[in-house]
């Protein structure tokens, strides 16, 4: 009999523009104060313009922390808290790519439940209480929004993690003009993240339910049917909405059917080498799913008539197709297809393969058991 808990963000608001409307959700939560945390980026696209409009027409204090970076660590989220309390904020509105989002939440976590930052860490160790929380995703790929994780770079190599249904906001809005113009580069990079977070979901081998594979299964049909169109043409807009929508049900997905093999090990390369995690997720995507082949082709070959239409063939043909198209994406969208792109070399590969041996949460989800050997072959496949 199944037995199974799917939780997700309670609230998601999707239309182009809402988030010029920001303020209205703000005062509806009795809220007069507000941290926006987001990066500088996203400033220097005036992204915030209107959102900041808005909360100053209604009267809604509002101070900016635009210190988040990619991977952010621990002094980056320390820094957020410090921010929140210093304003003496009673909402915190995370707006930007994943960093930001997941730097939001911790902050609205911290500055009302007064726990450390260490005290957090792992799977249900926060106790709250948060302050109200709003997220609004500026990139198509993370799927913070509807995500109880929270991600920190804690040292060379090495990232550590919240888990709590505290994470998950009490609003999302997914505002697709907010994405418009976004580089094809970046917009390349976060699709893959949001490819493999469905791949992953899909073929987990903890806690897969159907919730979450119909979830995936949208996503990716989603994700591959606009990816092209959004990276050629950053201006059309429905390309973009469904981009994003696309990594929303990926995110959901993979919320409550973890990921994997591939996020173990693009966390060190990410982590050590400053790479973006879109681009560290679409450099390993495809020897890992090689490498995870024989235990689930009849998984890839479900999910291949949706980024491959009209392929037919035994699932193992499927599979495979599947497998290597899904490999030849980065070179084909312009991103880096070798670890020696990102300046990585073989001096580097046992010190990333140690790391990545140390994400137990994610190489437990596995389908197939990694070994420290494996993840060097993998890791040299790609070199």
């Amino acid at each position: 009999m199944l037995k199974m808990t799917f939780q997700t963000t309670p609230s998601i608001v999707i239309e182009a523009g809402a988030s010029t409307r920001l303020a209205t959700q703000v005062k509806a939560m009795g809220c007069l104060s507000v941290l926006l945390v987001t990066d500088a980026g996203v400033i220097a696209a005036r992204l915030l313009d209107g959102v900041l409009d808005g909360l100053v027409r209604e009267n809604i204090a509002v101070t900016v922390f635009s210190q988040v970076q990619a991977d952010p660590p621990e002094s980056v989220i320390l820094a957020a808290v410090d921010a929140a309390k210093a304003c003496s904020a009673d909402c915190v509105v995370g707006l930007g790519g994943g960093s930001s989002l997941d730097a939001a939440k911790l902050a609205a976590l911290l500055a009302r439940s007064q726990e450390s930052l260490a005290e957090v860490y792992g799977i249900n160790q926060a106790k709250g209480p948060r302050l109200p929380l709003i997220l609004v995703p500026t990139t198509a790929g993370t799927g913070s929004e509807v995500t109880a994780v929270s991600v920190v770079t804690t040292g060379a190599g090495e990232k550590n993690v919240v888990i709590s249904p505290l994470l998950l906001p009490d609003l999302a809005v997914l505002d697709a003009e907010l994405t418009l113009g976004l580089p094809a580069h970046v917009t390349a990079a976060t699709g893959i993240d949001a490819m493999v977070h469905a791949i992953e979901a899909y073929t987990t081998k903890h806690l897969k339910n159907p919730i979450s594979d119909c979830l995936a299964r949208e996503a990716l049909q989603l994700l591959s049917g606009s990816l092209f169109q959004a990276c050629n043409d950053g201006t059309h807009l429905k390309a973009r909405e469904d981009m994003l929508l696309g990594a929303c049900l990926a995110g959901m997905a993979f919320a409550n059917a973890p990921v994997a093999a591939v996020h173990a090990l693009a966390y060190p390369i990410g982590a050590r080498f400053h790479v973006p995690h879109g681009v560290s997720n679409a450099l390993v995507l495809g020897p890992v799913m090689r490498f995870n082949l024989d235990a689930v082709a009849h998984l890839y070959a479900q999910l291949a008539p949706i980024v491959l239409p009209g392929i037919e063939g035994c699932d193992r043909h499927k599979a495979s197709a599947l497998v290597e198209y899904l490999g030849s994406l980065a070179d084909g969208l312009c991103l880096p297809a070798r670890l020696s792109e990102v300046g990585i070399v073989e001096s580097d590969i046992e010190a990333l393969a140690t790391d990545a041996m140390k994400q137990l949460r994610l190489l437990g989800n596995n389908p197939r058991e990694v070994r420290y050997e494996d993840v060097l072959a993998i890791y040299r496949e790609i070199l």
